[in-house]
């Protein structure tokens, strides 16, 4: 049997594209913003809803700056559909997506989303793909006064960097 090897190619583009998703959900988990940067190609806009519309180094500026404020996020993606055609391509991330944010009351709240990225996605020179274009959708929103614990967002304390070693999990950008 012969392998088609331009089938095989749409199976490894896809791979890296989803590993480009992760590495976004990681990237805001984490606020390693090195590595979100390095996540858009230079032209890349990002629309958040109704809180962000703009260029993505805008975007990572703004983001930058909500991070002291937002102790947690964990963002879990679920479905990913992906279409490629050459150097481009597009695709659908449903996530849900969770953080924690100051009340106007002074105690914390859980701000909780059921999220879908829609995604253009491009293939750099230097062989990497990432996001040319994001517009995230909030499908369902929930605010509630937050009562919990846990390791509430390590950033460059997370566990995760003294335990996997490997480049992909090194904060900032990909190597």
């Amino acid at each position: 049997m012969a392998i088609d090897e331009a089938a095989l190619q749409v199976v490894i583009d896809k791979e890296a594209i989803r590993e480009l998703v992760l590495l976004y959900s990681r990237a805001i988990d984490r606020q390693d913003i090195e590595l979100l940067r390095d996540l858009y190609t230079e032209d890349a806009t990002d629309t958040h809803g109704d809180s962000f519309d703009g260029t993505a180094e805008d975007y990572c500026q703004f983001i930058a700056h909500a991070f002291p404020h937002m102790p947690y996020s964990g963002h879990h993606v679920c479905n990913h559909l992906i279409a490629i055609d050459g150097n481009e391509a597009s695709g659908e991330v449903y996530a849900l997506a969770w953080h924690l944010i100051p009340a106007r009351d002074g105690t914390r709240e859980e701000d909780f989303m059921a999220v879908r990225y829609i995604d253009n996605y491009r293939r750099c020179p230097d062989g990497k793909w990432r996001f040319s274009k994001r517009v995230v959708t909030y499908d369902f929103k929930l605010r509630r006064p937050f009562d919990g614990g846990g390791l509430l967002g390590q950033g460059p304390d997370d566990p995760s960097y003294r335990t996997c070693l490997q480049p992909l999990f090194a904060r900032g950008a990909r190597t």
